[in-house]
């Protein structure tokens, strides 16, 4: 197969993936690849209440879980919100949206070799009751509304609140039994334009590192200290890379390619269940890696209306 569909990354095109980019949601095709294969995932999933995506959404999910006797905590399960018309990132409550990005993280386990290592970059967001939500651009910055989001207040849900999310996810992680071993600070020399006149710009974001923890041991797993950034310090500088045929969040290169040559080894498999354009995939191949790529919006994925859903091979 060679993939030759708009909105990949631009040097995927002509190359050879032996059917290796799966079209739909990372919830049901992770099943898909073989266990313990591997080494390595570096993702960026859709963050919450940015951007649809492309993506359909029913705005009254959280009317239909009330109804059915559900609470807003912990709320439904991904199965079931999915089911009823959501999509991921559009919740309307962040702890939906935490408990739904950990299920599907949870759905990787099989597929991890116990050396694996699970990358995830993760932005932040404040609250507010109603958001308009665009196809491209954070917190609403570019494109036309596509729909409104409304959220209802309530605990640390309150207008203005940063919402901490990458924490509460990274702490719900560590509550479902992964080991946290660094929180990476991304800082963005040029970041997105921000018209805020009571408080300072957002200039980070975070990218997480995980293992699996290890019964009676402490867990081990693949890493290569000298192969990630000059002096191997949390905190890295990178600047935000241009959009990528439409797509406005793309991963930045010298974000990723660290993680590639630091968490995997020459030759492993990396995964990236979101993947967007397809950066981290052409970096792992240029890096002597194999890639596998899982993308389930139709603007950015190659497999999207062609019909066809190919069965994913760890190796």
């Amino acid at each position: 197969m060679r993939l030759r569909a708009r909105g990949f990354d631009a040097r995927l095109i002509g190359v050879s993936w032996d059917d290796r980019i799966l079209h739909g949601d990372a919830f049901d095709l992770l099943g898909s690849i073989a266990p313990r294969t591997v080494d390595l995932v570096v993702t960026s999933p859709p963050y919450w209440g940015m951007r649809t995506y492309g993506l359909a959404h029913a705005g009254d999910t959280r009317a239909r879980w009330l109804a059915a006797g559900g609470t807003d905590d912990p709320g439904p399960d991904y199965a079931w919100y999915r089911a009823a018309g959501g999509a991921l990132g559009m919740e309307p409550i962040p702890g939906w949206f935490i408990r739904h990005l950990v299920e599907i993280f949870d759905r990787l386990i099989p597929a991890l070799k116990p050396t694996a290592s699970v990358w995830v970059n993760l932005g932040d967001t404040y609250f507010s009751r109603g958001s308009g939500i665009r196809d491209q651009g954070r917190r609403g910055l570019a494109g036309p509304l596509r729909l409104r989001r409304y959220a209802p207040p309530g605990g640390y849900r309150h207008e203005k609140q940063l919402l901490l999310v990458p924490a509460r996810f990274a702490i719900s992680m560590q509550d479902a039994g992964w080991v946290l071993r660094n929180d990476l600070i991304w800082s963005k020399p040029n970041p997105a334009p921000d018209g805020a006149r009571d408080r300072l710009s957002l200039s980070h974001e975070h990218l997480f590192h995980f293992v699996r923890r290890t019964p009676g041991r402490r867990p081990t797993y693949y890493y290569d200290r000298t192969r990630a950034e000059p002096a191997a310090r949390d905190v890295v500088e990178v600047a935000v890379s241009p959009g990528a045929n439409g797509h406005t969040a793309t991963f930045p290169e010298d974000l990723i390619r660290p993680r590639i040559l630091s968490s995997s080894p020459p030759g492993g498999v990396v995964l990236d269940p979101f993947c967007g354009t397809g950066r981290t995939l052409v970096l792992a191949a240029e890096e002597g890696r194999q890639a596998i790529g899982i993308e389930l919006s139709p603007a950015f994925c190659p497999q999207a209306g062609s019909g066809r859903r190919p069965a994913a091979r760890g190796r």
